[in-house]
């Protein structure tokens, strides 16, 4: 009898461990079902997944760039096709997974030759329109190449894949469970289910404050701008430690918070009376149950009662204004972005009364939720609006990573040396620039941003084999970096080589097709007998 069951409990114990594959917070509901139930209708359990289930057909034309898109099902398939009346571009590209819950919009994720790109298209939810995405909106060509690492899906995406190489480089599967699972925020399981539930599991809210809140920052936090320490990232925090030890966050000082940015919450609410009176007591989940999203039609009501935990002193409630139970609507007025297209986010300063003063020329950086920062970490942070063009952060950047070189063993600090090698170029310092281009790949060989800066320099210099080698290696690694193979086709024309300047153009037509410089040099190339014209 027992031989005749064995196949059964065999398929039971298979369809169990693959159902768990696929969704490992199946092992929480056995214990914590209503949670689980609960939890599966919040967007962060719904933020990522096959692009087959998440698919929303609808076309556009996009007017700056002159590109009609169209998303579709086809023989089971999620699809994005583009073209150009004129036919001057015409391709398809499948999807495989869809990021977003939908709540405010969604985008999706293809794959190259294991490099995984997102589409060039989002949609915009309240608004209910396919655009381009954010950072496309002006652009004049398709962008084809917007490169997805590990940090942009840690937050939508659970059992996210290292990269190898290049930071989008992350094989055939990006990730391997759908949404946000219980464990980002939990932690491993394992000890626990092991135990049939006696072993403790982790707990944010019994945490010291900084560990507790660093559980929601990991995804609710970005700031203006954000620092890794050497060799950290944000896809190596885990629940139960400081999000500081793998990155920080600046903004500039007097920033009011939400106005013109739609992912900063956290220091926004910093700035409320609400946090400061209330201190470490007042934390994310306060007003927020990260396993529970009312609906719609509860929502005034479930937040009024989230505020009246605080202000619910009868004599208060009965005298203000309590013909408005949406206390949200006054004190928490929703303004619009600048940084995410269609979309608007709510005031979490929590003013007593609307204001929309921004305060003038705010220049210093400083940390989120105040506190020193060294020498390196602040360089680093004005670098980033340096290499925007803003010339005084520029000077900022330089005279602090100059002074954190001096200071530290800084052998090991790709970052360092790469921000100092480009303001260093940016400066007329060709020498330094090289140098420190050299410091930063001998500590990460694969920075294809340092290897493409230092191969201009080279060439420059005339040392074109080293820069031809360098650009073909990025070109190779790091496809994403269209300008490598850019450089790389109009070196390899410069010293006469055109067969090896078509093979770099094709290869970057592979993954940006619509790139009309590299489009008109193959034609010119092609139309000369395979000839470079100088």
């Amino acid at each position: 009898m027992n031989r005749q069951r064995l196949p059964f409990l065999q398929l039971l114990l298979l369809v169990a461990f693959t159902a768990a594959a696929e969704n490992p917070d199946i092992q929480c509901a056995r214990c914590h079902q209503k949670i689980y139930d609960s939890y599966q209708a919040t967007p962060m359990a719904r933020a990522s997944g096959p692009a087959t289930e998440g698919l929303l057909p609808g076309e556009f034309t996009h007017a700056a760039s002159g590109v009609h898109y169209r998303l579709f099902l086809r023989d089971g398939r999620a699809w994005l096709s583009y073209d150009r009346p004129d036919q001057t571009l015409k391709g398809e590209q499948e999807l495989s997974y869809f990021i977003g819950s939908g709540q405010r919009g969604r985008t999706y994720l293809f794959q190259k030759d294991g490099f995984w790109f997102e589409s060039p298209v989002n949609w915009y939810s309240k608004q209910r329109v396919w655009d381009m995405n954010p950072k496309s909106l002006d652009a004049r060509e398709m962008p084809l190449t917007l490169k997805v690492d590990g940090v942009c899906l840690h937050c939508h995406a659970s059992g996210v894949q290292k990269a190898a190489g290049a930071n989008n480089h992350l094989g055939a599967q990006p990730f391997l469970y759908a949404g946000v699972t219980c464990q980002s925020c939990h932690g491993d399981p394992a000890a626990h289910l092991a135990s049939g539930g006696t072993a403790p599991i982790l707990n944010p809210a019994k945490l010291s404050p900084s560990k507790r809140d660093s559980v929601c920052l990991q995804c609710h936090l970005e700031g203006e701008t954000a620092v890794n320490p050497p060799g950290r990232s944000l896809t190596g925090f885990l629940p139960g430690e400081n999000l500081s030890d793998d990155v920080i966050y600046f903004v500039h000082s007097g920033e009011l918070g939400p106005e013109g940015r739609a992912t900063s919450q956290w220091e926004a609410l910093l700035q409320s009376e609400c946090k400061k009176k209330s201190g470490d007591k007042l934390t994310c989940t306060t007003c927020h149950d990260p396993h529970y999203s009312p609906a719609a039609e509860q929502r005034v009501a479930y937040f009024r009662g989230r505020c009246l935990t605080c202000h619910g002193e009868p004599a208060f409630v009965s005298k203000h204004h309590p013909e408005e139970p949406n206390c949200s609507g006054c004190h928490m007025p929703r303004e619009k972005s600048d940084d995410v297209a269609h979309e608007q986010v709510t005031d979490h300063r929590i003013p007593r009364r609307p204001s929309k003063q921004t305060p003038e020329g705010a220049t210093d950086l400083t940390l989120v939720g105040g506190g020193p920062a060294s020498d390196r970490d602040l360089g680093l942070a004005y670098f980033q609006f340096a290499k925007h063009g803003d010339q005084p952060s520029g000077r900022r950047a330089m005279l602090l990573l100059q002074q954190a070189e001096r200071n530290s063993d800084a052998h090991a600090d790709p970052d360092l040396h790469t921000a100092l090698g480009f303001l260093a170029h940016l400066s007329g310092d060709p020498l330094t620039a090289t140098l420190e281009y050299q410091a930063a790949l001998r500590a990460d060989p694969e920075d294809s941003i340092a290897a493409g800066d230092l191969a201009i320099l080279d060439a420059r210099a005339g040392d074109a084999k080293s820069a031809v080698a360098l650009l073909g290696e990025v070109s190779e690694k790091d496809p994403g970096e269209t300008a490598a193979s850019m450089d790389l086709a109009m070196i390899e024309c410069a010293i006469g080589n055109p067969q090896a300047a078509t093979m770099a153009l094709r290869h970057l037509l592979e993954f940006s097709p619509d790139d009309q410089k590299a489009r008109r040099m193959l034609a010119s190339i092609e139309s000369k007998a395979n000839t470079c014209v100088h």
